[in-house]
């Protein structure tokens, strides 16, 4: 009898879970940016009323500034 292990392994998945700090992730998020999506439908009795489609860029700016050439803007 086989058994399978629950705990998924980086081996198997690429994008299995790993422990990352708080700290880290911010400073990914802000130093790339990430893009937020979602849908929401209200519906009564199987008729869509309502339709929301949202859509949030959560970014620093300096991320998207672009880089100054060299030698300053003169």
């Amino acid at each position: 009898m086989a058994t399978t292990s629950l705990v998924p392994s980086s081996a198997d998945d690429p994008l299995a879970y790993r422990p990352i700090a708080l700290v880290d992730l911010l400073d990914r998020v802000l130093g790339t940016g990430v893009v937020v999506t979602g849908d929401i439908t209200i519906s009564i009795a199987d008729v869509d009323l309502v339709y929301l489609s949202l859509r949030a860029l959560i970014s620093s700016v300096g991320a998207l500034t672009p880089p100054e050439p060299p030698g300053g803007a003169g």
